[in-house]
Parts: C-alpha cells; sequence; structure tokens
C-alpha cells in the first residue's frame, strides 16, 4: 500500500510466465528478474548482488547495482532529488524520530557509504 502510494505506476505485472524459464543462484529471487524483464528495466538494486551474476543478468539488459552505487548515480544525475527524498525519509521516521546524525548513521551501516559522503554536504538542509 504504501508502496503503491510512493511510486503509483511502479507495480509490474504479467512477468509470471517468464519465472520458470529463468536461472538464479537463487531460485527465489526468479520473480524479480522475471519482472525486470517485463517491464524492461535496465537495473536491479540489490543488496544481494551474489545471487544476480552479470553473467546471467546480461543477455536481458540488466544489470545488479548495490543500493549505495545506484543512489551516487541519481545523486550525479540530480541532487536535488535525492536531498529531497533524504529530508522526506528522514522526516517520516518517527518511532523514534532521528536526528540527522543519527539518521545518516544507520544509512552509512546499511552499507550506504558514498551516499552518505554526498549527503553530508547538504547535512544542514537534512
Amino acid at each position: 500500500m504504501l508502496m503503491d502510494r510512493a511510486i503509483p505506476d511502479g507495480e509490474v505485472t504479467g512477468y509470471e510466465a517468464l519465472i520458470q524459464g529463468l536461472s538464479l543462484p537463487d531460485a527465489d529471487d526468479r520473480h524479480v528478474l522475471a519482472a525486470a524483464i517485463r517491464c524492461n528495466a535496465s537495473v536491479i538494486v540489490t543488496f544481494n548482488q551474489k545471487d544476480f551474476p552479470a553473467s546471467t543478468l546480461a543477455p536481458y539488459g540488466v544489470e545488479a547495482q548495490h543500493p549505495d552505487e545506484f543512489i551516487d548515480d541519481l545523486f550525479d544525475l540530480d541532487p536535488a532529488a535525492v536531498i529531497c527524498a533524504a529530508q522526506r525519509q528522514r522526516r517520516q521516521l518517527k518511532t523514534p524520530p532521528l536526528c540527522v546524525d543519527d539518521y545518516l548513521d544507520i544509512l552509512f551501516r546499511q552499507g550506504l557509504v558514498q551516499t552518505v559522503k554526498a549527503l553530508l554536504a547538504y547535512r544542514p538542509m537534512l
């Protein structure tokens, strides 16, 4: 429900028939690749890159990217959008509310090292 509100056109349908023909190290991840193929996505954003090998994804024109790399790319394209998203996310964290330093620390501990590095320059805005 929250995802549908955040990204109204983000739901992918009609990918189910593709699942059986796909092979990934973890068979439970095949639906992710099937959905990416169905909607012509070029990137699967995941912390779990080992289960999405480049050699398997390449024939479909898809690559797996770590979230930190993805956000870094977005930051290069539109820093204001990334800053606004970070502001919005921090504001929505209410149980408990997080100060900027705690918010950035959580992102860092989740592996978003480059993201935190980029956001530090905009700390007063967060």
